[in-house]
């Protein structure tokens, strides 16, 4: 019997898109290793710079590759839009559409185990109750009493100028958009933290 963890990164050799944003364009360079990546996407009118989506799937083995179970499935669609100014009331908004989505995406079965949605927003700059707002942020929701996996929002505000970021507890992600820090994996970080889950 054997098991195994597999993340689908993308594929090194297919053509990563280029923005005219030259930090989102730098940001992509981050990203582009996990995350499949679209430019300019629009999603049920809401229009968006950058789209990615990271997919973790795990399945447990008996004798041989085909003969599988108990499999599951995680994945996180990563949505990042420039903004002249952001309110609370925007991030509000966000979330609403971040549970619509959920309602929408997910197919809640036995193989769900989550999914996760991550909105970023580039400003010029944080105001300090935006800041508080996204700092306190979390929002997870059970699917069917957790038998059908889970569903997680999460938020992160950059303002790139001032070399500012905020972002939820669990997201992750938005580091990479602190272009004026290295980049460092951490054992905690998204990809760690599914794979922590998955394992017996």
């Amino acid at each position: 019997m054997d098991g195994g963890i597999e993340s689908h990164d993308s594929d090194g050799s297919a053509t990563v898109p280029e923005w005219d944003d030259e930090y989102v364009d730098r940001v992509s360079d981050r990203l582009f290793v996990n995350y499949d990546l679209e430019k300019a996407s629009s999603v049920r009118g809401e229009s968006f710079t950058l789209y990615g989506r990271l997919l973790i799937e795990t399945q447990k083995q008996f004798l041989h590759r085909s003969i599988n179970y108990a499999n599951h499935s995680a994945e996180e669609h990563l949505f990042v839009r420039r903004a002249e100014s952001v309110r609370v009331r925007d991030l509000e908004s966000i979330v609403d559409f971040g549970h619509e989505l959920a309602d929408e995406w997910i197919d809640p079965d036995e193989e769900h185990f989550g999914t996760t949605f991550t909105f970023v927003v580039i400003a010029p700059e944080i105001p300090d109750d935006v800041d508080g707002f996204v700092a306190d942020f979390s929002d997870r929701t059970l699917l069917k009493y957790g038998l059908h996996g889970q569903y997680e929002i999460n938020l992160a505000v950059v303002a790139p100028d001032h070399e500012t970021l905020v972002a939820s507890k669990n997201a992750d992600v938005g580091k990479a958009f602190a272009l004026w820090q290295p980049l460092v994996p951490e054992k905690s970080g998204l990809l760690s933290r599914l794979v922590g889950r998955f394992k017996p």
